[in-house]
Formats: structure tokens, C-alpha cells, sequence
């Protein structure tokens, strides 16, 4: 039986991949210490559940050992405590992921797949394509992606094969509904259901590029189930819908019932995926369309 490790798989994204794995007929380690500040967490009774800091090595080793496919999403990755806090976010994003690599690297891990952030195209101009520069704008994008050449050099001087996605805005089931920096799709189901207005930030004209959750989960396993050409290891994949939609329209497929509020300093005005790149050497598309799960979850 294939043996498969999910660093923060009892949060959102991670969840859903722990799911997917087993209905694969995986066998699952679910690494979590439910650090995110979510308001809920999701543990598959299925899956072998370890509470766990993944910047411990002796915990980790433990853990990897005997495991095929390390998915490593467990990550500081809301932006205000980056903001605040840049160390702690260094220490989670580049000491966490380092120790998860050297832990495969030592057992022999067939391949490792990271989950990374489409925020470290900064202000490049769109569709982002994988061959721009980085340009990153905080600490929180600053430590995804020198994450992400770790990944790159323990391909190139370790041989273990990494790959890296970089996630645009991801939505769907149990997605974070509370905080500033929560996905605005769940937000905007939250504050309907409990009967208050739909917060829009600025005039609601920014576009995301939004890719479901479910769509996420596959292009993980297909990362790790498809044999790729060497030189793609270590390199970047965008995963998005390769569409951006307005916020004002999602808004507006929820609840007539909205109020403005000031934009905020910083943020894109828009974000959009060239998926060339996966759909060419994963075969990965996505199949749920934002505006679709909308009108079938309102």
C-alpha cells in the first residue's frame, strides 16, 4: 500500500488532500499541531493522526519514515502575524519545510510536493507565468518562496524530487470564514447565513483568479502519481482556474444585502493564473467553476 504524509492535514486545503489520498487507497500520516488559529480542524479518523511541530526533527524522522510521498502544506500562512512577526513566520515556512526535506531526503521519500503562494509574483504583471521574477511584498511571501528554492536545491544537490505549487486563491468546503485575510468567498457565506451585510472591500472591481479545493487535492495527487521529465523537479506550477472574476460578482451571487469598506494598502487589484505549464507536463485542469459551486452552495 502507497504510504503518504500531509503536514497540516487537518486544516483547510490539507484536509480536503487527506481525503483525496485515502479514497485513492493511501495509507495517511496527518501531521497537524493546530497552530493555524482556524476555527475548526479536521482530523480523518482514517488517516494516522499525530499532533506535531513540524520543526521538530525527531518527531518528523519519525513520522516520514516508511512513507512514500511527502505533501507538505503546514505553514505560517496568514499575513498580518507574518507582518508582525517575521521570525516566527521564517522559522514555520523556511526551518519548517528545510526540516520536512531533510527528513525525506534521509528516508528516501519518492517525492515531495509543497504547497506554496501565488502572492510571491507580488506586482508582476498577469496572468502570472511561472518564468517572472519573484517580488515579494511581505514577510509571509518572502518565506514561501525561499521555501521554495529549498525545494529546488534539494532536488538539484540532494536528487529528491520536489515539486512546488504555487496556489492562487483557493475556496471551497470548510474554508477559513473569520479574520481579515480569510478567503472573501467564505466570508461572504458567513456573514449571509448569520444575517448581516457582505463586506466588500473598496468598490468590489478586483478580480481573483479562484480555484476550488477539491481541484487543489488532484493536482497534488497527480504530482506525485505522474511520471514527469526530470528537469520539471524542483520547479514551479501555477494552480489556478486560468479565469478572474470579480469580487462584486461573487458578492453579488450571494446577497443583495452589501456594504463598502476602505480598501486595504497593498493588495492586488487583481490575480490571474497562467496554467499552461501543469495542464502541459501534469495533464492537471480544473474542473469546478467558482461561479457554478456558488449557485449550487447559496
Amino acid at each position: 500500500m502507497i504510504r503518504s504524509l500531509v503536514t497540516g492535514g487537518a486544516g483547510f486545503i490539507g484536509s480536503h488532500l487527506v481525503d483525496a489520498l485515502l479514497a485513492e487507497g493511501h495509507e495517511v500520516v496527518c501531521i497537524d499541531n493546530e497552530s493555524a488559529n482556524n476555527e475548526k480542524f479536521y482530523w480523518n479518523s482514517k488517516a494516522i493522526n499525530i499532533n506535531a511541530d513540524i520543526t521538530d526533527y525527531d518527531w518528523m524522522r519519525k513520522a516520514v519514515s516508511g512513507v512514500d510521498y511527502v505533501f507538505h502544506l503546514a505553514a505560517e500562512s496568514r499575513l498580518q502575524p507574518a507582518i508582525k512577526n517575521p521570525i516566527e513566520a521564517v522559522v514555520k515556512n523556511c526551518v519548517g519545510t528545510t526540516t520536512v526535506l531533510q527528513c525525506a531526503r534521509e528516508e528516501g521519500v519518492k517525492k515531495f510536493i509543497y504547497s506554496s503562494t501565488s502572492s510571491g509574483y507580488g506586482m508582476n504583471s498577469y496572468p502570472n507565468v511561472e518564468t517572472q521574477p519573484d517580488d515579494c511584498l511581505n514577510p509571509y511571501s518572502a518565506s514561501k518562496v525561499a521555501a521554495e528554492k529549498f525545494c529546488k536545491m534539494y532536488t538539484d544537490l540532494y536528487g529528491l524530487k520536489t515539486v512546488v505549487f504555487r496556489y492562487f486563491n483557493v475556496y471551497g468546503e470548510r474554508s477559513p470564514a473569520f479574520g481579515q485575510y480569510a478567503p472573501v468567498i467564505g466570508i461572504f457565506l458567513r456573514q449571509k447565513n448569520e444575517g448581516n451585510p457582505l463586506t466588500i472591500v473598496g468598490d468590489g472591481s478586483q478580480k481573483r483568479d479562484f480555484v476550488h479545493v477539491k481541484d487543489v487535492a488532484a493536482a497534488n495527487i497527480l504530482a506525485a502519481t505522474t511520471d514527469i521529465p526530470d528537469e520539471y523537479y524542483g520547479q514551479v506550477f501555477n494552480i489556478g482556474s486560468s479565469n478572474s472574476v470579480s469580487v462584486q460578482e461573487i458578492a453579488d451571487l450571494i446577497s443583495g444585502n452589501q456594504v463598502y469598506i476602505p480598501k486595504r494598502d497593498g493588495e492586488m487589484d487583481t490575480t490571474f493564473a497562467n496554467i499552461d505549464k501543469v495542464k502541459k507536463i501534469l495533464g492537471w485542469t480544473p474542473k469546478i467553476n467558482v461561479l457554478d459551486w456558488i449557485g449550487e452552495n447559496v
